[in-house]
């Protein structure tokens, strides 16, 4: 096992995939190199950036960052061009969101722990940050299970190893032999990466050395648009390796069928009034309860109104989520088996 007395001979080579990034892209370069081991090479491989992102990485006076162009415009497309173009002789590949923030060390604290688990990857917990208006209820939605349906990765459940987590460092040696991410996958490409690595005998470990912060959509039509392609990513996934939705996930991909269920119990209504519209619209009613009363107390807890915003933001995830689930799984050709063995992905 290699020792944390031996640091030279990492090559790492972080990879920041960005698309209109400019608010965020030189600080998170800045921290990621701070007290970067030696040897290490930072790619910002952007996928057409209008907002000045590709001018503000030129500036930055610093031979160890590289600007690509990536063509393809989604992430898993970048990593791989990255790899492809500058990973030769490097040991470690770090992957790293423009859109986050993370401490100082972060690096060395992965390095760490690969070294002290013999990970074949290191995963870290990821807090969304936000302290205002809607983004806030959105922050308090994602940092809980009314969100994130107790992830570990969402709720700080480090130290110990996991099927999947959000993406940092992996062997490159490991990163290779499965060939990549998929880059036909735009999202979910992470846990489907997860999959194929875990089947090849990798183990992922979730860091308790560290962690990561996330700034959320600020809107509601962003969020909504970021959780329906992330149901439409899953269900590709679980198409592709014939695999079962995790328990957590069954309840959420419920939500797009009560919310149908209830716009025809209350068109019903309309034309014909009866009791049976009540069974319709029951499902939606209870789901939307449960959302705004777990909101509410978030925000009872926080001892802050704007968290009060945390109930309609989960109904924007899970609605989401799940009619971009399904939207997946209706545009798959016809009679072609979904899920033949019940696992869990």
């Amino acid at each position: 096992m290699t020792t944390l007395s031996e640091p030279t001979r990492e090559r790492v080579l972080i990879v920041i995939p960005t698309l209109n990034e400019a608010d965020h892209i030189q600080g998170v370069i800045q921290t990621l190199l701070h007290d970067a081991p030696p040897h290490t090479l930072l790619v910002v491989a952007d996928g057409g950036s209008t907002d000045g992102t590709p001018s503000l990485v030129r500036q930055m006076d610093d031979p160890r960052i590289r600007f690509l162009e990536n063509p393809h415009r989604i992430q898993s497309a970048a990593i791989n061009l990255a790899v492809a173009a500058l990973g030769e002789g490097v040991t470690h590949l770090l992957r790293a969101d423009a859109h986050a923030i993370y401490p100082r060390g972060f690096l060395r604290a992965l390095l760490a722990d690969m070294h002290a688990t013999d990970a074949t990857a290191v995963t870290v917990a990821m807090t969304t940050l936000a302290d205002q208006g809607f983004s806030a209820g959105v922050a308090a939605a994602q940092n809980s299970r009314l969100g994130t349906g107790g992830a570990a990765h969402r709720l700080g459940k480090g130290g110990r190893f996991v099927d999947h987590g959000h993406h940092a460092l992996i062997r490159m040696d490991a990163f290779r032999a499965i060939g990549g991410y998929d880059a036909r996958q735009s999202h979910n490409e992470d846990a489907e990466f997860d999959h194929r690595l875990t089947r090849n005998g990798g183990r992922i470990w979730l860091s308790g050395r560290t962690q990561m912060g996330y700034f959320p959509r600020q809107t509601a039509k962003a969020l909504f648009l970021q959780y329906f392609r992330f149901g439409a990513g899953r269900a590709q996934t679980l198409l592709k390796h014939d695999l079962m939705p995790r328990p957590r996930q069954l309840l959420p991909l419920l939500v797009a069928p009560a919310v149908a269920m209830a716009v025809l119990g209350l068109a019903g209504l309309l034309l014909v009034p009866s009791w049976g519209w009540l069974v319709l619209i029951a499902p939606a009613v209870l789901w939307a309860a449960l959302c705004l009363g777990y909101g509410a107390l978030l925000a009872l807890q926080a001892r802050r109104a704007s968290v009060l915003w945390a109930g309609p933001a989960a109904m924007l995830m899970h609605l989401g989520w799940s009619a971009g689930f399904l939207r997946q799984i209706a545009s798959h050709r016809s009679g072609e088996r979904v899920w033949s063995t019940v696992r869990n992905q």
